[in-house]
């Protein structure tokens, strides 16, 4: 299970955990669900969220989520509001608070705003919701305490409040210099300890006991009606927004793009090469969703055992390694499987049309000369030689021989466990074909070593 909630002065970590095992972050600010969702969690909970201190999450990054597969739910504070008021494309919401929103009974942000401590003080709460007064003087009215009179008159001075300054008895204080009952608010000072209505706390409680019962019960991928646009404006969001990293104590912390892509560019002409492989990568994927391409238990397994061993990942150990020096956990790890599964099909799907354009990409790339020229050579030496279609005998090698030479000598790199899914991921036809080209090889270079021996003057 792979879940992320946004919470803070509502209810703490420790609190909601006893109600959702998740990872529970500070509240949710500009990029925080971007980030999140580049983990690929199957549910997002968002509960608080900054308003004012610092840009609050974009409405736009949800919805960005949700065309990720990922199950969006919103209760409480911040949550409740975004959900509200994107419940039409999909986005949960839990809770009184949310549908007073969503039907209209509320509509401004301070209704739920509050002032509240920083992270080491635990987002101790310095003030109270608007909505928590609502719903305690309503309590109080239905159980005799004040009338309906002095309810409103109580919730018109507590919206003049300024919100981080809501608390009972400034309330109450304001009430008595306007003259309101005495009586009436004698009695509410002496019920107030122990009858305030909490609701956003209980609007967060149910959303993350509804969060639970769903992940219970198999929460398959979400799945959403609308087209996300990438505008100018979305991707200038996202490439400042980073990467969500955990150290080994659990803490979390942000690395941003570009800073990572500044250490990339340092290294030269590995930036436009890792630039067109993303690109390649991205439009493969894009591909294989819009054809409709599913990877099955089968294929993801597949997928997995053909990366591992083309890294040398042999055990569990290695991979546990790699994961945390690339810091992804196991739902991400899995996501990206998934992913290479795409792409791997389209790669294999598409071979015949991407052959046909590497000719020019050569040609741009400044390699076709040099390749060409080497190609016309071998086959001419090789044919003079009668050697066009060789065989192991000529070069007096078994395959081990062959691949060792190859991977080892040339590529100085250890022999695949499958040479013959390197083979094929290379595109070759066939695993003739691949030892075929590798015996060319090493004749050529034989041959042409000892030619370059003849030809050399001597002293």
């Amino acid at each position: 299970m792979s879940v992320y909630v946004f919470t803070g002065p509502t209810i703490s970590a420790s609190e909601a955990s006893r109600e959702l095992e998740a990872v529970y972050l500070p509240p949710a600010a500009e990029g925080d669900v971007y980030r999140v969702t580049l983990k690929r969690p199957q549910a997002i909970g968002i509960i608080d969220g900054y308003f004012q201190s610092v840009p609050t999450v974009r409405h736009k990054e949800i919805l960005w989520a949700m065309t990720r597969g990922i199950h969006v739910f919103g209760s409480a504070s911040i949550g409740a509001l975004r959900a509200a008021e994107l419940a039409a494309f999909g986005m949960e919401g839990v809770g009184t608070i949310f549908e007073f929103y969503r039907d209209g009974v509320l509509e401004d942000d301070d209704e739920v705003a509050i002032a509240h401590g920083p992270p080491e003080s635990g987002f101790l709460a310095g003030s109270e919701a608007m909505v928590n007064i609502r719903q305690t003087l309503q309590k109080a009215n239905q159980v005799g305490i004040i009338s309906t009179e002095l309810q409103a008159a109580l919730e018109r001075i507590g919206k003049e409040l300024f919100y981080p300054d809501r608390n009972y008895p400034l309330l109450l204080r304001y009430a008595f210099e306007r003259g309101l009952p005495k009586a009436q608010l004698d009695q509410l000072r002496q019920w107030l300890p122990e009858n305030r209505v909490n609701q956003k706390h209980r609007d967060a409680a149910a959303m993350l006991r509804l969060m639970r019962q769903r992940l219970a019960q198999g929460l398959k991928p979400k799945s959403v009606a609308y087209s996300f646009e990438h505008t100018s404006t979305w991707e200038a969001a996202w490439r400042q927004s980073g990467e969500l990293r955990f150290d080994s104590n659990a803490e979390a912390s942000v690395i941003t793009l570009e800073p990572l892509l500044d250490e990339l560019r340092l290294e030269g002409d590995h930036y436009r090469q890792h630039s067109l492989m993303a690109l390649e990568r991205f439009f493969a994927i894009r591909e294989a969703e819009r054809l409709g391409m599913t990877v099955g238990d089968e294929h993801r397994r597949k997928t997995e055992i053909a990366f591992r061993r083309e890294r040398g990942l042999q055990d569990a150990g290695e991979v546990e390694r790699w994961m945390n020096a690339n810091d992804l956990n196991n739902h991400q790890f899995d996501a990206l499987m998934m992913d290479e599964a795409r792409v791997r099909w389209v790669h294999q799907s598409a071979q015949f049309a991407s052959v046909s354009c590497l000719p020019e990409q050569l040609r741009l790339s400044g390699d076709y000369p040099r390749l060409v020229a080497r190609a016309v050579a071998k086959d001419r030496l090789l044919e003079s030689l009668g050697l066009k279609n060789p065989c192991l005998e000529d070069a007096n090698l078994t395959e081990n021989q062959l691949l060792r030479w190859y991977f080892e000598e040339l590529l100085r790199r250890p022999v695949p466990g499958d040479a013959n899914s390197y083979a094929r991921n290379l595109g070759f036809a066939s695993n003739d074909a691949f030892r075929r080209a590798l015996l060319k090889e090493y004749l050529y270079r034989r041959f042409e070593h000892q030619r370059k021996q003849m030809i050399e003057p001597t002293s």
